[in-house]
């Protein structure tokens, strides 16, 4: 399968991330998970060796190389013992940074994205809202144009990068009346006047600075409205498909990572006189989860691949979303039971596993959201097209 999707090339892009991540990164990652907060150097250093600009044009510092490349990196990131370190880096480099990309000016682009990539500017995307969990369209934080000028008000939440955040790519109702054909995107510095962010604490994703941002008569020039008026909703439409496809991937990737964790524990654990990974029922259960995972990993490639082709994979996109996550959850959480009481310790990376797993069918559109999205497609034939050519 590898041969299919994967050349020499990224496999040696592989070993380079794995090498640069076992030498910078994982050192560091028991003290940034007790303290919660991820040191401004690393950011430098994935800027310096160009992982933030895997995707993105030359022309501000990117490499402009195929997606596999970012399956690569977003597998490899989950390898380590956080997901709170890996959301941190991914969300910064696909969610900040691709609405920079696709709808930011060219000034924008020179004043935010460029240094993105370099890892100078780390960014947060502010979609959800207290009060509007996965419904986008429901959001009621406002942007008032005043002159040369729009007002922001309103609050996010469940934001990742948060507090580190130096600027938010921020979605906000410029016509409240018109519902989800109101909504606007904006770029607003985090130096502004008027910006409050308070540090959530959480069950999982420990490392990663997850906020509740509060704009309150936030003032930024008319120049940072992204994009078009209006068309808002369907910028964040379109790039679901990718931040969907992301979460799948990291979903594969830490499955399988707890599948050759728990091997490796199994061949080498005694019990009455043999290894555990000896006895059948325990091997039979492997079995079923590396199958399944196995056939997550597969489809998530084939509709990476069609993305990679600039086909629209919504449907796709979603359903890998869907099934990824609650197969990660159920095979970490069966691999747990594997370790017995050491499974339940947080010196073994189950605890933790399990813990940051939780996310995956809620963050990024919850399970029932994605579920009756797929049922207007599947059911009432409802067919979802390209927003934005």
């Amino acid at each position: 399968m590898n041969s299919i999707y994967f050349t020499e090339e990224h496999e040696l892009f592989r070993k380079s991330l794995q090498d640069f991540l076992q030498k910078e990164v994982v050192p560091h990652i028991e003290k940034w998970e007790k303290t919660g907060t991820i040191e401004r150097f690393i950011w430098k250093k994935f800027g310096d060796m160009g992982f933030f600009g895997i995707n993105y044009p030359e022309a501000y510092g990117g490499m402009n190389l195929d997606l596999f490349y970012t399956v690569v990196f977003l597998e490899e990131l989950q390898k380590i013992k956080s997901s709170g370190f890996a959301a941190a880096m991914w969300a910064h480099a696909y969610l900040a940074q691709t609405h920079l990309n696709a709808e930011g000016s060219e000034k924008i682009k020179q004043d935010y994205l460029a240094p993105s990539i370099l890892g100078d500017k780390i960014g947060a995307l502010c979609i959800t809202e207290p009060f509007g969990g996965s419904d986008v369209a429901g959001m009621r934080t406002t942007a008032v144009k005043q002159g040369d000028k729009y007002i922001i008000n309103g609050s996010k939440t469940f934001i990742t990068n948060g507090v580190y955040a130096d600027y938010y790519v921020v979605a906000a109702k410029t016509d409240p009346e018109l519902g989800n054909k109101g909504i606007s995107m904006f770029l607003i510095d985090a130096n502004v006047k008027g910006i409050a962010a308070t540090k959530l604490d959480k069950l999982g994703w420990r490392a990663s600075d997850t906020a509740e941002i509060a704009f309150d008569n936030v003032e930024i020039p008319a120049e940072n409205l992204m994009g078009e008026a209006g068309k808002g909703f369907p910028y964040i439409m379109q790039h679901f498909a990718l931040e969907r496809l992301i979460m799948a991937i990291n979903a594969h990737a830490r499955a399988e990572y707890a599948i050759e964790y728990t091997i490796g524990y199994m061949s080498e654990r005694e019990a009455f006189g043999k290894t555990i990974d000896k006895f059948q029922a325990l091997r039979h259960t492997i079995v079923e989860h590396a199958t399944d995972v196995e056939h997550c990993k597969i489809f998530n490639y084939a509709a990476v691949a069609r993305l990679n082709q600039k086909e629209y994979v919504v449907k796709e996109a979603t359903m890998a979303k869907l099934k990824s996550t609650k197969v990660a959850d159920e095979t970490i959480y069966s691999c747990l039971q594997m370790l017995g009481g050491y499974g339940y310790m947080e010196e073994y990376p189950l605890a933790r596993l399990l813990r940051d797993s939780r996310l995956g069918p809620i963050g990024g559109g919850t399970s029932e959201i994605l579920k009756e999205i797929l049922s207007k497609m599947i059911i009432d034939k409802q067919n979802y097209k390209p927003a934005v050519k």
